[in-house]
Formats: structure tokens, C-alpha cells, sequence
């Protein structure tokens, strides 16, 4: 009913990316551009994506010039690794996949989020 009004999605659809307290800094529902486009703010929205895309790739090449540095040094480098998941390979299909490994719950019953990265 009014889907003309909801961009034709389906309820579900409209619902999966309603807020929620107490999430992650993290969270994709706290993407700033998509609330902004979700409250028909278009030109802003659009702005924010630029921001946050160009933030991304100024920590991604942040990433890669540390590790060519520490390849350069010999010294060691920690690549970039998922807070709750890690890649494990599947024991049946043999192929690579993000497990989740805990302390995404902990973290959100203690509301103690200052592991998670500045990503918005």
C-alpha cells in the first residue's frame, strides 16, 4: 500500500536501514549521506558521498604507503583487518570466507566502541 509514495519498496526493504540506538560508529545505518538522502536532501547527500569516498581512498593510500615503507625498512606491517570478522577457509567449499570471531556483542552490551575506526 502508497509503494508509489516508498520508491516502490517493499516494507521490508524500507525497514532494513531504519535506525537503531546503540550500534556501532561503524554501522552502515550511520552513514550520514544516506540519511540524508532518505530525508530527500539530495544535493547534500550527493556532497557527503564525495567526502566520505574521498576519505576512504586518503586511508587506503595512507595503508599502502605504510606497508611499502615498512617493506622498504623490513620492518613489519599489520595489514588491515575486520574488527568482528576474520577469513577462514570453508570446510566444504574450500573457499575463503569472513567468519564472524566475537566481541561485537561485548562491545555494544558495554557500549564501548573505541576499537572501531573513524569512518564517516
Amino acid at each position: 500500500k502508497y509503494a508509489e509514495n516508498m520508491y516502490y519498496f517493499s516494507e521490508l526493504a524500507l525497514t532494513l536501514n531504519a535506525p537503531e540506538s546503540g550500534t556501532a560508529p561503524t554501522d552502515s545505518r550511520r552513514r550520514p549521506d544516506q540519511r540524508l538522502m532518505e530525508n530527500g536532501r539530495w544535493d547534500e547527500a550527493n556532497a557527503e558521498k564525495q567526502r566520505l569516498e574521498e576519505k576512504q581512498r586518503l586511508s587506503r593510500k595512507r595503508r599502502e604507503a605504510e606497508a611499502a615503507r615498512a617493506s622498504e625498512d623490513g620492518t613489519p606491517c599489520d595489514p588491515y583487518k575486520p574488527l568482528w570478522f576474520e577469513r577462514k577457509k570453508d570446510p566444504v567449499t574450500q573457499e575463503l570466507a569472513h567468519v564472524y570471531k566475537g566481541g561485537y556483542w561485548e562491545s555494544k552490551e558495554k557500549q564501548d566502541w573505541s576499537l572501531c575506526p573513524d569512518i564517516f
